[in-house]
């Protein structure tokens, strides 16, 4: 083939520094953002935090003057826990059965960091009070061997013939040593502690209740030999092999739900995770509007000083400068961009999810990415971004933008629910049930379908193992 030359026309799109980066900070959260900022602030001279509004600062204010009587909301920890009731013993006994059941508290002066951090840790409080105990020298350091390789929930995990064997020789350590360390240290005052495992735990909690407590040797025997058949709720099986009657039974069983199968988990000194919400949903005008954070939005602004110097030289040593100064307003530009963009999806889907706002999830409606990017006229990539981190203040709590978006199913007037809707109305008939006669996924189908939503047993499965609710046969109480 002979070499030739040819002429071709062809369209490229290429990204601008610029382009880039409105496209990275968009999909960033807002902790990234106020990082990125700060780095910025770090390497360019020519930025510089702004203490007041002012002209050319990027704030709340600035930005956005319609938002000018917008007030700073605090941060707020995101937190969602499961509705579960006290006498729920069918979600508990399953997760003892997998040997992890999270020990909650109502208590929510519990949950704030300053409190945590002041906590003592779990081997710190036991060290304390082994260092007021009568024991002697080395029962005291074979004690304290124990508490320093317990778990984070108390448990002590490694096998005592293991650790016998891992133990120097000098330390002249024998296992009887250890055994009888391991008594001492369970008998310390937080029942529970040195189980190796679940059902020695409970066992443990249930010694040390008075030995006039209702069926306390009958809750010893379940949680000792029969605790998997408790899980499992075959109580036909429980009654005939120990001889007890539904009653008998029943007030075992509540002694059981109210043991604490983590007793180590109360010292957990992990810090809980905050968000700062991008925007505040509130209801003004019997409206409901989206309005930013002004905690959100960091304030910039050019340094102005580094500027007159830079206008008034003219020489090629001033080109650093010159980029730094157009990075600047890139940067301040961008966010500017950032975060009217937040604030119109927010918009969006606040207009569109008027009824979850007044009723709660059941009044949610299918919504999707495409919906709001064809509303805006913006690309449905630039949406997605938008609502990826990103989290908005309700009076209901702090959500996703993600949240609000999702499927729906037909309705038999050709309507459409949202499946957080359907999730809410299984939460809402699963803890109105007869708990000796559950619903079964067909008949929740069926009661469903009389409202006029239809949707399919095994859907309705899915729904509620998303819901971490038990199957029926799990569900069944005495």
């Amino acid at each position: 083939m002979k070499p030739a030359l040819q002429i071709r026309m062809s369209q490229q799109l290429t990204l601008t520094p610029q382009l880039q980066q409105a496209i990275r900070l968009l999909q960033l959260s807002t902790q990234d953002i106020h990082q990125e900022v700060a780095r910025m602030l770090d390497e360019n001279p020519m930025l510089e935090l702004a203490e007041e509004v002012a002209p050319g600062t990027f704030s709340a204010d600035a930005v956005f003057p319609e938002q000018h009587n917008s007030v700073a909301v605090a941060e707020t920890e995101q937190a969602h826990s499961d509705d579960r009731g006290a006498d729920d013993f069918s979600s508990d006994a399953a997760d003892w059965n997998t040997g992890a059941m999270a020990h909650s508290t109502d208590d929510e002066d519990d949950n704030y960091p300053e409190q945590a951090a002041d906590q003592a840790s779990l081997r710190e409080h036991l060290h304390e009070q082994l260092s007021t105990s009568s024991l002697d020298g080395k029962d005291r350091k074979v004690v304290g061997l124990l508490i320093d390789a317990l778990d984070e929930n108390g448990y002590l995990a490694q096998d005592l013939n293991e650790l016998a064997e891992l133990l120097p020789a000098e330390l002249d350590i024998t296992l009887d040593d250890l055994e009888t360390a391991l008594v001492q240290l369970q008998h310390l005052d937080q029942p529970g502690i040195g189980a190796r495992n679940l059902g020695e735990c409970l066992a443990l909690q249930l010694k040390a209740l008075p030995e006039d407590t209702a069926q306390r040797d009958l809750a010893i025997r379940l949680v000792c030999e029969h605790l998997d058949m408790l899980a499992a709720h075959d109580f036909a099986k429980i009654k005939k092999l120990l001889r007890c009657s539904d009653d008998e039974l029943r007030v075992a069983q509540h002694l059981i739900v109210g043991l604490n199968p983590k007793p180590g988990a109360e010292f957990d000194q992990s810090v809980a995770d905050y968000v700062v919400p991008d925007v505040v949903v509130e209801k003004y005008r019997n409206k409901w509007r989206a309005r930013l954070n002004a905690e959100a939005l960091p304030k910039l602004r050019v340094n102005q000083i580094y500027a007159n110097i830079l206008q008034q030289r003219g020489d090629k040593n001033s080109s650093q400068l010159s980029t730094q100064l157009q990075e600047a307003k890139w940067l301040i530009k961008n966010l500017q961009q950032r975060f009217e963009t937040i604030l119109r999806v927010a918009q969006a889907i606040v207009e569109r999810q008027g009824n979850f706002f007044e009723h709660g999830e059941i009044g949610m409606r299918p919504l999707v990415l495409r919906e709001i990017a064809d509303e805006l006229e913006l690309h449905e990539s630039t949406v997605s971004r938008s609502t990826t981190q990103k989290f908005m203040l309700t009076p209901r709590g702090i959500y996703e933008f993600k949240y609000f978006f999702g499927s729906g199913l037909s309705t038999e007037n050709g309507g459409t629910c949202s499946s957080t809707a359907i999730r809410e109305l299984i939460k809402q008939l699963v803890s109105a049930e007869d708990r000796q006669k559950p619903l079964t996924d067909n008949r929740m189908s069926e009661i469903l379908a009389q409202q006029g939503i239809v949707v399919a047993r095994r859907t309705i499965a899915k729904y509620r193992e998303s819901l971490h609710i038990l199957p029926v046969n799990l569900r069944k109480s005495l």
